[in-house]
């Protein structure tokens, strides 16, 4: 097992580029990105996941909502969301009925956990389907009339496989809202972002044949979950449309950065997205309890740009992105607060 940074200063695709649209799409030439509106998609029943003395707990969201409040400038600009409930349709474009039907039964049976990390309550099932409805609803958003959109979620859903729920994850809320957005909008090219300091195994399995879901991960490596080394590509159809950056632990925020930004030079030569959704983990922070890079605010702000700029050249701006880790109660609200002044920029 190895958990070097690449050596090329651009990772290699292994698939022909898109060849280029002869014209334009409406939604690019109707698209201003001067005329910057941000979606918050949050309900107050996220709270409802209640999970104890456990790292994934409702205090997350609460210093996220109160910093957020406190930039009352970027609180009135913000466009307030309600989500929905995803129906079990939407879940099972990505996840086993068995799965949905387990989840549902140890909720209805007061059972604490799914397994030894992930802690449940009687209300959870009904939380989770809320949370993965607020990743539908931030599509619809970006698809309508907005420029992009942050659901702020509980419980976060990338470590969740097609029959399994692990990880502190029920249901894979981005990678439902990427077929959702499929199925509706007729998004070819969708490309999932993951910056979480966890490899997200779930959204990688789901979509590790699909040619038509680009999967990005930087991550701490080796590390929980076991996945994401770099020879993991996908398979058959989609053999290239996985691209894992695994990181040593300590690697300094400027290595992350350029990794980062060569990951994304890449793909835009090779997958120019309709959508791009961003699983947003904020464990990758410096000083996270559950990790061990060196992220700053700042560097999540650039980032966030990075991925705007490619959706302004590809996607008229559509960027949906969704909650998942971020541990550290201290510093959190303000790496989101950074976050989403940055979609609104």
């Amino acid at each position: 097992m190895t958990n070097d940074l690449p050596l090329s200063p651009s990772p290699s695709l292994p698939f022909s580029p898109s060849p280029p649209s002869p014209l334009l799409p409406l939604s690019l030439l109707l698209y201003n990105p001067s005329a910057m509106t941000t979606a918050l998609v949050y309900d107050q029943a996220f709270l409802n996941h209640q999970t104890g003395h456990h790292p994934e707990n409702p205090d997350r969201l609460r210093v996220i909502i109160s910093a957020l409040q406190q930039d009352e400038t970027l609180w009135t600009k913000l466009r307030h969301r309600t989500p929905r409930p995803v129906s079990d349709e939407d879940i099972m474009r990505c996840h086993s009925y068995r799965l949905i039907d387990q989840v549902r039964s140890l909720c209805d049976r007061g059972v604490p956990f799914v397994d030894l990390d992930t802690a449940i309550c009687a209300q959870s099932f009904e939380v989770a389907k809320l949370a993965s409805g607020a990743a539908i609803v931030a599509v619809d958003d970006v698809f309508n009339d907005a420029s992009n959109a942050i659901a702020l979620v509980r419980p976060p859903g990338h470590h969740a496989t097609s029959n399994r729920a692990m990880g502190f994850c029920l249901f894979n809320n981005v990678a439902i809202a990427a077929r959702y957005a499929q199925v509706h909008y007729g998004a070819d090219r969708v490309l999932i972002i993951d910056w979480d300091v966890h490899h997200g195994n779930g959204t990688q399995e789901i979509f590790y044949r699909d040619p038509s879901v680009f999967y990005l991960s930087l991550h701490q490596y080796p590390y929980y979950p076991g996945t994401g080394s770099a020879g993991e590509r996908g398979l058959d159809k989609g053999e290239g449309t996985t691209l894992n950056i695994p990181l040593s632990e300590g690697t300094s925020a400027a290595a992350h950065r350029e990794a980062f930004a060569d990951a994304l030079r890449a793909i835009e030569k090779a997958f120019p997205p309709d959508l791009i959704i961003v699983s947003a983990g904020f464990d990758s922070r410096r000083g996270d309890p559950l990790g061990g890079l060196m992220l700053e605010d700042t560097d999540f702000e650039e980032m966030t740009k990075q991925v705007m700029d490619m959706a302004d050249r590809h996607a008229a701006g559509r960027v949906v992105s969704v909650l998942e880790g971020g541990y550290n109660l201290d510093t959190l609200g303000e790496t989101v607060r950074t976050h989403v002044a940055a979609l609104n920029s």
